[in-house]
């Protein structure tokens, strides 16, 4: 697996909405109504990380859950870093 470059994280990134660059890792910030929503949004998630073998990094609040994915083996942004936040996106439609 290679680590993509920044030209091609931001041609990715621009097709995909909210998701930001942050030094390393891709970044989405996503809000719910409550805390019973977030909770339910990560439940929907997990089973996805785990079938695919690769985690994000997630900070929950009380409406808000953070999720930032890469891929440590490599030190940056991978394919599978893009395909699991698209994976995260279809969730919510």
């Amino acid at each position: 697996m290679k680590k993509l470059t920044e030209k091609e994280i931001s041609e990715e990134l621009n097709k995909m909405k909210g998701w930001s660059l942050k030094g390393n890792v891709i970044e989405k910030t996503f809000l719910f109504h409550d805390f019973k929503e977030a909770v339910n949004f990560l439940n929907k998630v997990q089973p996805i990380a785990d079938s695919m073998n690769h985690h994000p990094d997630i900070c929950i609040y009380y409406n808000k859950v953070i999720v930032q994915l890469t891929t440590h083996d490599v030190g940056g942004i991978t394919d599978l870093d893009i395909e699991l936040a698209k994976k995260i996106d279809e969730v919510l439609r």
